[in-house]
């Protein structure tokens, strides 16, 4: 596979965006894994929470909604969270602070048990985050998907880039351009897409010393 040259990406997104100096601030870096591990696990699962009920719905009214769902749910304290019972999830799915939707609701006890589950093995989830490689970003990505409710698509991802976590994103922009140059040829979800996305964005990182947040902003921006 030959890929095009990263600096011809970043010069097309510059030329659209009024000049290098512009685009370098339009985008964003992610965290160290130093400052990474710092996030509090409550954090997380805040996150994923806001995410979650974000999908599908105006970010800005889950936005307006949000200091509710601090109250209702105890600023998302995850032993907090696993001593709830059925009845009471029950309650705070009907509570107007929030937005009243239990199934997704109910995903906050789910990734709240597998918060605590990386608790257990590696003392927080913001470390195994924090440790988890960059260059395969799609392992964090299946873990995810496969551990948490409801954080498979973007949303997973979505919820890393919010946190600091260095991670390309699948978004329409970036999957049409890896599409446009037969990067990725089957669906946006499946193995073989990750897998390839994954390898090129390992390639344009090697070559640029970019990190993938930036990497996957320039692609977006380079075609949007």
């Amino acid at each position: 596979m030959t890929y095009e040259l990263f600096q011809s990406i970043y010069d097309r997104a510059a030329l659209r965006h009024g000049g290098s100096t512009q685009l370098e601030q339009r985008l964003s870096r992610p965290l160290s894994t130093s400052q990474l591990s710092q996030h509090t696990d409550d954090r997380w699962l805040a996150a994923f929470t806001q995410k979650v009920f974000q999908s599908g719905i105006n970010w800005q009214v889950v936005r307006n909604k949000w200091p509710g769902f601090e109250t209702v749910f105890f600023e998302f304290d995850i032993e907090k969270m696993l001593l709830i019972h059925d009845e009471m999830w029950e309650e705070k799915a009907k509570d107007v602070r929030i937005i009243r939707n239990f199934g997704k609701v109910m995903t906050i006890r789910e990734n709240a048990l597998m918060i605590n589950e990386c608790q257990a093995s590696h003392g927080s989830f913001s470390n195994f985050v924090a440790k988890w490689p960059n260059d395969d970003i799609i392992g964090l990505w299946a873990y995810l998907k496969k551990h948490g409710a409801r954080l498979g698509g973007n949303t997973g991802p979505y919820t890393l880039r919010a946190m600091g976590k260095d991670t390309f994103i699948l978004t329409r922009d970036v999957e049409g351009y890896l599409r446009q140059h037969e990067i990725i040829t089957t669906g946006r979800d499946t193995q073989s897409a990750w897998k390839a996305a994954q390898t090129a964005f390992n390639h344009w990182h090697k070559e640029s010393r970019r990190s993938y947040t930036e990497i996957s902003q320039c692609i977006a921006l380079s075609v949007n």
